[in-house]
């Protein structure tokens, strides 16, 4: 099952800093790139007004928030603003 995340900018996000120069990024970043890695997240980025976008496969909206209480960023560079279940009916990466 796929979801739609978004997270917005918590108290510790310096937004005068580049989001590389923001303090816990190395981890933050490793923690993302294992969740590419293990195939929960699908898509992934900045949206402009400091929050982040993510289509993550997950099995419920419970282990999304798990999954996300592991981030190094989790309420403090990061604030999980919604969790949203997502019935995909188009889909152009499948084409031929």
């Amino acid at each position: 099952m796929f979801h739609v995340v978004l997270r917005r900018a918590g108290p510790e996000y310096a937004p005068e800093l580049e989001v590389g120069e923001q303090s816990l990024f190395a981890e933050h970043a490793a923690y993302m790139d294992s969740l590419v890695e293990d195939g929960h997240i699908v898509l992934g980025g900045l949206l402009p007004d400091l929050r982040t976008a993510h289509v993550m496969e997950a099995e419920s909206e419970e282990e999304v928030r798990a999954i996300w209480a592991s981030d190094p960023w989790c309420e403090s560079h990061l604030i999980l603003e919604s969790v949203e279940p997502w019935d995909i009916r188009l889909d152009g990466r499948q084409r031929g």
